[in-house]
């Protein structure tokens, strides 16, 4: 009955006895994760760009979702409509005036910041589970794998967020979009959006996490062994 109280403690002790997330890692984890926050506010808020207060301008403001009017009337729609308030770009309001709101070039960086929006959150997912260590037996087995994996989606998220805060400041001011252009400025989406690139490009912390994961990954094969030793022959038979 000892001898089978003291194993147990041992195996308890052993469980605990595993190697945690670096430093490094954890610190390209909160880079993200404060990217991400920025990201959100960009994707969800209509403030990309806003007219001048002085301007006293029909046209308000505009997200990549959504825009907001004050009385607005297009000039080729063939009704007398005015257009008030805020909606979102899909809305049945817009509907008759939704070809001229959403050209391809919007269109294109709505696209790049969903997909920037997915792959930034999938990452910091999979980054998460890395440093809490959930699932142990998953993240010790496979921890180089699943850093890459986070390193492409972060490194693909800040290509597209790239492409979109490139292209935004390039066509806003065009005049076939929004009448009287030279009445409008960059707004704080915008400039968030910027700012969740710039934290994406952190992401060369996970390039040498994965290498460093790679490397000791025959002692975390081993340690798993010793703390799942049930699981060895057939979870480690082809690692």
């Amino acid at each position: 009955m000892p001898s089978s109280n003291g194993g147990s403690k041992m195996t308890s002790d052993s469980k605990l006895d595993y190697p945690k997330a670096s430093e490094t890692l954890v610190r390209g984890g909160l880079y993200l994760y404060a990217g991400g926050l920025f990201l959100l506010i960009a994707f969800i808020s209509p403030y990309w760009i806003s007219s001048y207060d002085d301007a006293f301008s029909e046209f308000k403001n505009m997200g990549i979702w959504q825009y907001c009017f004050d009385g607005f009337r297009y000039p080729y729609y063939q009704f007398d409509k005015r257009f008030t308030g805020c909606n979102g770009i899909y809305s049945s309001e817009y509907y008759v005036i939704r070809e001229w709101l959403l050209p391809g070039w919007l269109l294109f960086i709505q696209m790049s910041v969903t997909l920037a929006f997915i792959f930034s959150y999938s990452s910091q997912i999979i980054l998460s589970g890395i440093v809490v260590r959930y699932p142990l037996q998953l993240v010790l087995t496979y921890e180089y794998l699943l850093t890459m994996v986070s390193f492409v989606l972060t490194a693909a998220s800040a290509v597209l967020l790239m492409f979109a805060v490139l292209m935004f400041p390039l066509n806003c001011w065009r005049r076939d979009w929004l009448l009287y252009p030279l009445y409008n400025h960059l707004s704080f989406s915008y400039y968030f959006a910027l700012i969740a690139f710039f934290f994406n490009n952190f992401l060369l912390c996970l390039q040498q996490e994965s290498k460093r994961s790679w490397e000791h990954r025959k002692e975390s094969r081993n340690l798993v062994m010793q703390m799942y030793p049930q699981n060895d022959r057939h979870t480690f038979n082809g690692y």
